[in-house]
C-alpha cells in the first residue's frame, strides 16, 4: 500500500475528479458518507455532536458530515470558522446545504469574535478545522481553540488528519497546538506522520476509510513510501525441493556473543535455524562453547581462540551468509577484528547490535562496508551511526540517504519498522506489537534474516520477509501469551506458525 505526501494526496483527488469522472462536491459527499457511517457505528444517536469546521475542504467534509448526522437524528451544533471571509467552493456549497437542513440544532459562522461552547464528557467533537494541506504551525485563535478542545473532557474525532498535524515533517511544529484526537478517520490511505511514535498522542485510534479514489491514479503516482502487504510477502516465499538436503538449504555463519553474552548468540542461532537454514556455524569465545553446545545442539560451534571476545576475522568462503554483532562487545580488539571481517566477507551479510555500535565509534569505517550489507539498527543505534535526529522524520531521511550512499539495506527498527532500500524507497512493516520491546528481540531478527540469506533469498526479499515474519510471529505469540509476558524466545517458537500462516 502506497503512502502519499500531502501534494500527492491532492494530485490523487484531482485525478479521481477528472478521470472517474466525478464532481468534486460529489466526491466530498462520498467521503462524508463514509465518515458518517463510521461515526454512527462508534456513537449512539443520543450523543451530542459539536462540529468545528475550517474554511477549506476539510471544513467542507465536516459540514457535509454534520448534515448527514443530523439527518440520522443526532443533535448537531456546528461552528464554521470563516475569519478571512473566504471559503473553498465546496465548503461554501456545503454551508448552503447545511443551512437548508432544518434538523441542525445550532449553526454559527464565526467571522470575528468566538464564544466557545461548553464541551462535556458525554459530547463528541468533530474536528474538521484543517486537513492534510497544513504546512505551518497553528497560531492565534486557532491555536487557542485547539488548546480549548484538548483541555475538555469530550471525545474528539478528527477528519483525515488531526488539525495542526502536518502529514510528513513536524520538526518545527508546535505540539501544544495540535488536536489530540480520540479517533482519527483518515481518508483512503494512512499518512506518513501516522507511522512515527511521537505523533501517536495526536492520532488516537486510527481508522482508514476507503472513499474509492481512483485505483488507476494510485497505480500511476510514484511514491517513495509504502506499507508491506501480506499478499506481497506470500509471493516471496520460495518452495522447497522435495529432494533437498541440508547442504542445499544454506550454511550460515553467526559471529556473536562475548563472554556473559552467550544468550544473544543462542537466540540468533535458534532463529536462523527456525527460519530454514540448513546448517549454522556459531563463532564465539571459548567460555561460551559449553552453553552453546547444550542450548543449540543443531549448531556447529567454532572456537575463535579467545576466552572472552571476538578478536580475529575468519574465512567465510564456505558460507552462504554471515550475521555479525549480537552480544559481540566493543573492545578495541573486537573493533579491529570487526572491520577486518567486514572487508573480507564476500557473501551476503547482516550487521546488528555491537557491530553497529563499533561502526558508530569509527564513522570513517562506514565507507568500507561491502555493498548490499544489511544493517538493523534501533533508533539509538542509528543515531550513533549518523548523529542525533530531532524526530523520526529526520532520522528516516538520514537512514534513506545512508542506504543510497552506501548501497546498503538499513532496517530502522520500531513499531512500523522501516526498510530503507539502496534505491531510496522505504517499506514500512505492519506486523509486530509492544510485547516485542524485550531483550533479545533484535537478535532474533538478525538470525531470521541471516537464515533467509543463507537459503538464497536476495537481500531485499530477505529483509521484507524477515521483518514481516518476525513481527507476525510476535503477534501470534502475543495473542496466546499476552504482550506483557512475551519473550524473545517466544518469537522463535512461533516462527513456524508464522510460516504456516503465510502458506495457508
Amino acid at each position: 500500500m502506497k503512502i502519499f505526501t500531502s501534494a500527492q494526496i491532492h494530485e490523487l483527488d484531482k485525478f479521481t475528479i477528472e478521470n472517474e469522472p466525478i464532481p468534486s462536491l460529489d466526491l466530498m459527499e462520498r467521503a462524508a458518507r463514509a465518515l458518517t457511517q463510521t461515526v454512527t457505528k462508534l456513537y449512539p444517536s443520543s450523543t451530542p455532536m459539536v462540529v468545528f469546521a475550517g474554511p477549506g475542504n476539510n471544513g467542507g467534509d465536516a459540514l457535509a458530515m454534520a448534515r448527514l448526522l443530523a439527518e440520522k437524528d443526532y443533535q448537531v451544533s456546528v461552528y464554521l470558522f470563516n475569519i478571512s471571509g473566504k471559503l473553498s467552493p465546496d465548503c461554501a456549497a456545503n454551508k448552503s446545504r447545511l443551512q437548508e437542513c432544518k434538523r441542525i440544532q445550532n449553526f454559527v459562522e464565526v467571522i470575528e469574535e468566538f464564544d466557545p461552547p461548553r464541551l462535556e464528557q458525554h459530547m463528541v467533537v468533530i474536528d474538521g478545522l484543517f486537513g492534510s494541506g497544513t504546512n505551518k504551525a497553528l497560531a492565534g485563535g486557532f491555536a487557542s481553540l485547539v488548546k480549548y478542545i484538548n483541555a475538555s473532557p469530550a471525545q474528539v474525532v478528527s477528519i483525515d488528519v488531526p488539525s495542526g498535524l502536518m502529514t510528513e515533517d513536524n520538526a518545527y511544529n508546535v505540539r501544544a497546538n495540535i488536536i489530540r484526537a480520540t479517533t482519527t478517520l483518515t481518508l483512503q490511505q494512512p499518512k506518513l506522520a501516522f507511522l512515527f511514535p511521537e505523533n501517536q498522542a495526536f492520532i488516537g485510534q486510527l481508522r482508514v476509510l476507503d472513499i474509492r479514489l481512483s485505483q488507476e491514479g494510485i497505480n500511476q503516482i510514484e511514491t517513495a513510501y509504502s506499507v508491506i502487504e501480506e499478499s506481497e510477502v506470500r509471493q516471496l516465499l520460495m518452495s522447497r525441493n522435495p529432494f533437498a538436503h541440508k547442504g542445499q538449504m544454506g550454511h550460515a555463519l553467526l559471529i556473536a556473543g562475548s563472554y556473559c553474552m552467550a544468550g544473544a548468540a543462542i537466540l540468533a542461532a535458534r532463529a536462523c535455524l527456525r527460519a530454514g537454514a540448513g546448517k549454522i556455524t556459531v563463532n564465539s569465545p571459548k567460555r561460551n562453547i559449553p552453553i552453546l553446545q547444550m542450548s543449540v545442539p543443531e549448531a556447529v560451534i567454532q572456537n575463535n581462540n579467545e576466552d572472552t571476545i571476538f578478536a580475529e576475522a575468519v574465512d567465510t568462503e564456505d558460507y552462504d551468509a554471515v550475521g555479525i554483532g549480537p552480544g559481540l562487545g566493543q573492545s578495541e580488539q573486537t573493533s579491529i577484528a570487526l572491520i577486518a571481517q567486514l572487508r573480507r566477507t564476500q557473501c551476503p551479510m547482516v550487521a546488528d547490535a555491537d557491530a553497529l555500535n563499533i561502526l558508530g565509534n569509527h564513522p570513517a569505517w562506514l565507507q568500507q562496508l561491502p555493498q548490499g550489507i544489511i544493517m538493523t539498527p534501533h533508533p539509538k543505534e542509528f543515531d550513533r551511526l549518523d548523529g542525533h535526529s530531532a524526530d523520526s522524520y529526520e532520522r528516516l531521511n538520514k537512514a534513506r540517504n545512508m542506504a543510497q550512499r552506501l548501497k546498503a539495506y538499513i532496517i530502522l527498527k520500531g513499531h512500523f519498522t522501516a526498510i530503507c532500500l539502496p534505491t531510496g524507497h522505504i517499506l514500512f512493516n505492519p506486523t509486530g506489537n509492544a510485547g516485542m520491546a524485550t531483550a533479545g528481540s533484535g537478535d532474533v531478527l538478525t538470525g531470521i534474516i541471516t537464515g533467509l540469506l543463507a537459503q538464497g533469498y536476495k537481500q531485499q526479499d530477505a529483509c521484507v520477509l524477515g521483518v514481516y515474519l518476525h513481527g507476525l510471529a510476535g503477534d501470534l505469540a502475543a495473542h496466546d501469551l499476552g504482550e506483557e509476558s512475551l519473550l524473545a524466545s517466544d518469537i522463535i517458537r512461533y516462527l513456524s506458525r508464522a510460516f504456516k500462516r503465510l502458506k495457508e
